[in-house]
């Protein structure tokens, strides 16, 4: 792509309990961070297609879901079956249940707190912007 704009999107998306909901991957070849958990998102269709509406749009085709307080996040870089690329991070809420969430793409998706990512198979960029997120987010107010 052309664009100055990441090819890929993802979305770190928490609930109301400080969970992170992680996508688990298809196993398959050919296929960015396969068999690991990750982020939702994916790739914008065109250098005419904002960050902000293709991940915006891979939610709600991957998953079903429309977040509308996105925000950008982060810039991180990735390495998948075409070589380095650049993903932008946006950060949402949603406090619903993942497993009536209706799957396209992958696997499953759960819910997991920060303290359990040391023990999945991560995508490793996924697992550096929780971390990130973690050490930057502020504390919850008492």
């Amino acid at each position: 792509m052309g664009s100055q704009e990441p090819a890929g999107t993802a979305a770190l998306i928490s609930n109301g309990r400080g969970e992170y909901l992680l996508h688990l991957r298809d196993n398959i070849p050919g296929i960015c961070d396969p068999g690991a958990w990750s982020l939702l998102g994916g790739g914008r269709d065109s250098d005419e297609e904002s960050p902000e509406d293709a991940v915006a749009r891979e939610l709600k085709e991957e998953a079903g879901l429309v977040l509308p307080d996105l925000r950008a996040y982060a810039v991180v870089s990735a390495h998948g079956p075409e070589g380095e690329g650049r993903i932008t991070v946006f950060v949402g809420h949603w406090d619903g249940d993942a497993g009536e969430i209706a799957l396209t793409e992958g696997v499953m998706v759960h819910w997991f707190p920060a303290s359990t990512l040391p023990r999945l198979v991560m995508a490793p960029w996924a697992r550096a912007v929780i971390e990130r997120y973690e050490r930057e987010r502020p504390e919850p107010m008492a």
